[in-house]
């Protein structure tokens, strides 16, 4: 969802900085990108250890409701759909495809960003506190596939973290990935949407374009 429906990663970018700021020092840059799609008590762990500081389960309702209120409040004045997913989800639910959202996002924070794409084109969701364990675990990858009677191998998984694309690999689906950061590492197994299309958009892409790739990234 955060990078590839939404361009929710500048939000997340700024609201990491304010957290740890307030946590008492600011992350780096490089800190800052090692908390991409990994789950707020990765983040909260990451800006504690910048800090020097010790969290305990104590510490994170308090910091967890600084992120409820400050995400909200940044998504309700910035949040839109990346270029072509619109187009393309409508394009893909004539064809009936049952469509779902994976995101280490809880839910409350979750359900505001697939609303602001269009909560109607998907078959369900599975947010980061409804599974075991987060990305980069293959959990929520594994309960999407099972929520509409799927094998993960006949899932085609879109993913811009390498957090979610190392998650969507374990769980076995077909992986096209869409870094933010030319550096990122994109694990074994996954092909970049750039090198498929010449951009790392989805301006142009149809249904029978995901069909395509499907196929030709069979496992």
């Amino acid at each position: 969802m955060d990078g590839t429906l939404v361009d929710t990663e500048p939000l997340w970018e700024r609201f990491t900085y304010e957290l740890s700021e307030r946590m008492g020092r600011r992350l780096t840059p490089a800190l800052r990108e090692t908390t991409i799609g990994g789950s707020f008590g990765h983040t909260v762990q990451v800006c504690a250890n910048h800090a020097g500081l010790t969290v305990t389960e104590d510490d994170h309702p308090r910091y967890r409701a600084f992120m409820y209120e400050r995400m909200a409040e940044l998504m309700h004045a910035e949040l839109a759909p990346n270029p072509g997913v619109t187009r393309l989800l409508a394009d893909l639910a004539t064809r009936e495809l049952p469509m779902l959202v994976t995101t280490n996002t809880e839910r409350v924070l979750a359900d505001l960003s697939i609303a602001a794409v269009g909560t109607h084109f998907f078959t369900g969701s599975v947010a980061g506190d409804e599974v075991p364990s987060p990305k980069p675990a293959p959990d929520m990858y594994l309960r999407a596939a099972e929520q509409v009677g799927a094998d993960p191998a006949d899932c085609l998984v879109f993913e811009d973290s390498f957090t979610g694309m190392t998650a969507a690999v374990a769980a076995g689906c077909r992986v096209i990935g869409l870094p933010w950061y030319s550096d990122t590492v994109v694990p074994e197994g996954v092909v970049t949407l750039e090198s498929l299309h010449d951009r790392n958009n989805f301006e142009g892409v149809n249904a029978d374009t995901v069909f395509h790739w499907f196929h030709q990234l069979e496992r």
